[in-house]
């Protein structure tokens, strides 16, 4: 969804892409004359606090970091949270959204409510944005495009099960949380999320979802991207118990120009900039 009022400035050839969820704001600026991803950086936000202490300082460290002051031809901003659902075309209805969420989340009246379009796959995303956050970055930027950060994560996995027969089950992780996508040749079989303490929490919940998927843990192949190395305690303990566990690494012609470990880490920057 796109803000408005705002002017059309000289062309900069540069994009940002901002990433914004209640425990990290990530960024990455985009020459879009030459195609390249000049920066990725991010910044860690204490959980402990309340959430309007939350958003205020969410808003505070945009405000102050001079880089996100320039001046941008484009600014996409993909809200991350878990506040939102996958519907099947022919099931949606724009007047009914909050309908599709109140049996996930808890919604309330005044929740503002929007959803994507995924390209290609007949579907909507539907979700809640952060209203408050919302707010103050058209104060500060003016025009910008938003979307919902699944929307590129589930869209991209969509598009590289292309002529794969098989179950596949990718885990995109973050601190604390990690989101769970299952396809079949571009169908979307299941998409979850979760937040969790441990490394048997985070297992509890991904051999959960398998199990209802009738997936073998012999024979399914699992793709981690996101926040993960081999050396971290939940690929390791999903190692003892899928035997097909991999990181995500296949490169096309966009992917080549970073590191396997810059690819991981801001996948869903990385294709935000699409």
């Amino acid at each position: 969804m796109q803000t408005s009022n705002s002017t059309i400035l000289d062309k900069k050839y540069s994009k940002l892409v901002l990433q914004i969820s209640l425990s990290e704001v990530s960024f990455c600026i985009v020459d879009t004359l030459n195609n390249h991803i000049e920066i990725f950086s991010k910044h860690p936000i204490d959980k402990s606090l309340q959430l309007n202490e939350i958003e205020k300082s969410i808003v505070s460290f945009i405000k102050n970091t001079t880089v996100l002051q320039n001046n941008f031809d484009d600014i996409i901003v993909l809200y991350n949270n878990n506040l939102n659902t996958f519907v099947p075309q022919v099931l949606f209805d724009e007047n009914y959204l909050s309908s599709y969420l109140q049996y996930t989340i808890k919604v309330f009246e005044n929740d503002f409510i929007t959803y994507d379009e995924i390209p290609n796959y007949e579907m909507n995303n539907v979700y809640i944005p952060y209203a408050n956050i919302n707010n103050a970055l058209i104060d500060i930027f003016g025009n910008f495009t938003y979307r919902h950060a699944a929307s590129i994560l589930v869209k991209k996995i969509l598009d590289v099960s292309k002529n794969i027969e098989e179950p596949q089950v990718f885990v995109h992780c973050q601190k604390n949380a990690f989101q769970i996508i299952a396809v079949k040749n571009q169908q979307l079989l299941l998409y979850n999320s979760f937040e969790y303490k441990t490394k048997e929490d985070f297992i509890y919940y991904l051999l959960f979802c398998t199990e209802q998927l009738q997936l073998n843990p012999e024979t399914f192949s699992l793709k981690f991207l996101g926040n993960i190395s081999k050396e971290d305690d939940i690929y390791q303990i999903t190692y003892k118990y899928i035997r097909n566990v991999s990181l995500y690494a296949d490169y096309n012609e966009i992917e080549r120009k970073f590191s396997p470990n810059d690819y991981l880490q801001n996948f869903i920057l990385i294709h935000g900039c699409e």
